[in-house]
């Protein structure tokens, strides 16, 4: 979930970037950054169904994904 949801979404918000300095539509800068959501929701949630997990992880998993839903 760190390693690759972490690059999955500066891909994302990279690409969105370089779309808004490249004068692209603010719909669509938007769009690229929150493509990878479904992705990271589906992430956090099989780690927080995770059986036999530390009592930490899911609080590790929310701040993960507020984390790159803002960045």
């Amino acid at each position: 979930m760190l390693g690759v949801g972490t690059l999955v979404n500066l891909v994302a918000t990279f690409a969105a970037l370089m779309a808004a300095a490249q004068g692209a539509p603010v719909a669509l800068a938007a769009a690229l950054h929150f493509a990878p959501m479904p992705y990271n929701l589906f992430l956090f949630a099989a780690l927080w169904r995770l059986r036999g997990r530390a009592p930490v992880l899911p609080m590790l998993a929310l701040v993960w994904l507020v984390t790159m839903t803002v960045v």
